[in-house]
């Protein structure tokens, strides 16, 4: 008989919802592409209801809800925290406390309130997962391995912030973990507060920094911050943070050691904001690697898997990568909380189950992290005929070669296709792509398209039998988790006697014949196509080398600075209006700005979407 299990995350931040049947993942979102909150920790009731449509079920259907973490063990830990801070986290302590008692150390009856309002029939069984166990689990199960060594790396979830795990066929065995306060992933947050940025948000930020600095801070960082130890794990030194109070990250002992005050969002990065975020790069670099070689004198794998926030650590990822400790990595593209949606519901159903998607060697589970919404053309075409929005219709051959050529003018595509990407990154679904060639792309891209900070760089993707060739990368990056550098084959030589410009005065430098995805320090974070898992996106680029002879384009997500990646044909149209975007391409529909009537909206868009 068919086992069919529904995850859920919620509460504290990325809640999604994910629904996996015999072991096969059928559907997986994070709340916020519904809801249109970034971030959003609310109970994620569009999410579950898009995956019971998705597999045409009701909740009576559901063999079992499993959530991704223990309210009770999490309570104690947050107990024993505001204890160890002391009178200082009195005042956090009492505004946190009621909501405790009132129904977050029983979050389950919480979940079970939520899925009956929903009126949708009544689940039959909760089970708990600890909240590394479904980090663990995202990360092997769907995994191509039939065993590997795992390793979860967060701020902090019940008690764990890093844990080793070894995975054998349909098991998952602890090996060893470090617990909180020590967390890796809270020291890179908190030089994430310290340059000015917001938690659990601009983490990716500081690592886009990183590159304009120098890590001249690393030394004081590991004399005074963090203790690396010989065996890969770590210590922090708690006089300099403050998260065990519950009010802020960092204080004045934080601000001392540096000599530099904390930057206020959205004021000017000087210089030291970037050697502070390239330091911090460097230590967690140096943690990582650490981590991953007691990971083999564990297990003895050497084959790795990775889940968990700082899995999102591409640059990390990539040094790893290169290391050569292990024959390849495997990171799940939703590593973060959302992806515990995911691990919670496999880890309920894979050991009865087993994993299907191993009867194909080398294939993982996850279906190119393609597991949202997805709209038919049909369903595309009455939106546009509704608000007599004018456009094209396209054979498939013919809609590939039009956007080539678009791309290979110059313009900037919106494009929307299959279905939406479960995870943070965009990849060939809900994107805005356009010619890596183009020495222009990246500053238009940043500043009148996103309309984010001009320093953030832009991924390459690139057909897999091509990769090679442009960037140095070890294996395939289907899911843009792993940065390479460039090959010195295609960067540009700077003219003799010629200083290199320094720190973010390098923004606007050519450093490659692929500008607009070459990072100041030559480096991109790449990722690999095939048409087994991203059929469309693949057979566009391929139309693109066609014309140009170029197998790279610029890939960056379907949404402007602040707003979730867009989810419906409605959403896409809207950030197609409000941007500076060329082309819009629907499925089989292109719809070309200059051809829209007047796109006019009731509120401003800017004060509706806050700054990530």
């Amino acid at each position: 008989m068919s086992k069919c299990v529904l995850g859920i995350s919620a509460y504290y931040h990325d809640s999604a919802a994910a629904l996996v049947r015999d072991g096969v993942i059928v559907a997986a979102a994070q709340e916020e592409r519904f809801s249109r909150v970034r971030h959003d920790s609310a109970f994620p009731k569009h999410a579950v209801g898009y995956c019971l449509d998705a597999a045409g079920i009701s909740l009576d259907s559901v063999d079992a809800v499993a959530y991704y973490e223990d309210s009770r063990v999490k309570f104690g830990r947050v107990l024993a925290s505001f204890a160890d801070g002391g009178p200082a986290g009195l005042s956090a302590f009492t505004r946190m406390l009621p909501d405790w008692m009132r129904w977050k150390r029983d979050v389950l009856d919480r979940v079970e309130q939520e899925l009956l309002s929903l009126r949708r029939g009544r689940v039959r069984a909760f089970h708990t997962t600890q909240h590394h166990r479904s980090h663990a689990a995202s990360a092997f199960f769907p995994s191509p391995y039939r065993s590997a060594a795992v390793l979860c790396i967060d701020g902090v979830g019940e008690w764990h912030t890093t844990s080793l795990w070894h995975g054998r066929d349909r098991a998952l065995e602890l090996c060893d973990s470090i617990s909180y306060p020590h967390s890796l992933g809270l020291l890179y947050s908190a030089f994430t507060s310290y340059c000015g940025f917001k938690v659990d948000s601009g983490e990716y930020k500081l690592m886009g920094l990183a590159p304009y600095g120098q890590p001249v801070f690393a030394a004081k960082i590991r004399d005074h911050l963090v203790h690396l130890k010989p065996d890969g794990s770590y210590e922090l030194n708690l006089e300099y943070f403050e998260f065990l109070r519950g009010e802020q990250m960092i204080g004045e002992a934080f601000e001392r050691l540096f000599g530099v005050p904390r930057r206020n969002g959205e004021s000017r990065i000087e210089q030291v904001h970037c050697d502070l975020a390239a330091s911090v790069q460097a230590v967690t670099e140096e943690a990582v690697l650490g981590l991953a070689k007691a990971a083999i004198e564990r297990t003895g794998e050497r084959e790795l898997c990775l889940a968990g926030g700082v899995a999102l650590n591409c640059v990390a990822n990539g040094v790893l990568s290169r290391s050569g400790l292990f024959k390849s990595l495997w990171i799940q593209p939703a590593a973060g909380d959302a992806g515990g949606a995911l691990g919670a519901a496999l880890d309920a159903l894979v050991p009865e189950c087993g994993r299907p998607h191993l009867a194909v060697p080398g294939s993982d589970g996850m279906q190119g992290a393609l597991l949202g919404p997805s709209f038919s053309d049909a369903q595309i075409e009455q939106f546009l005929r509704s608000h007599g929005y004018p456009y094209e219709h396209c054979g498939e051959q013919e809609l590939y070669d039009t956007a080539a050529a678009e791309l290979a003018e110059g313009k900037v595509i919106g494009w929307f296709q299959d279905r939406m990407e479960f995870g943070p990154r965009a990849l060939g679904a809900r994107s805005i792509i356009g010619d890596a060639r183009d020495t222009a792309m990246q500053r238009t891209m940043n500043l009148k398209i996103k309309f984010r900070e001009s320093f953030r760089p832009f991924a390459p993707a690139v057909l897999a039998e091509d990769a090679a060739a442009y960037f140095d990368i070890r294996q395939s990056s289907p899911y843009m988790l792993l940065v390479g550098p460039v090959r010195e084959s295609i960067r540009v030589p700077r003219p003799e006697g010629q200083m290199a410009p320094e720190g973010l005065g390098a923004i606007n430098e050519v450093r490659s014949t692929l500008p607009a995805i070459t990072h100041v320090d030559y480096s991109a974070r790449v990722q690999t196509l095939t048409e087994d898992t991203h059929p469309a996106f693949t057979r566009l680029l391929r139309s693109f080398k066609a014309k140009t002879g170029c197998p790279v384009l610029v890939n960056t997500s379907f949404n402007v600075r602040g707003e979730p990646i867009v989810c419906t044909p409605e959403e896409a149209y809207a950030c197609f209006m409000r941007t500076g975007i060329d082309v819009l391409v629907l499925g089989r529909f292109v719809l070309r700005r200059d051809g829209q009537p007047a796109f006019t909206e009731e509120t401003d868009w800017r004060e509706a979407i806050p700054l990530d």
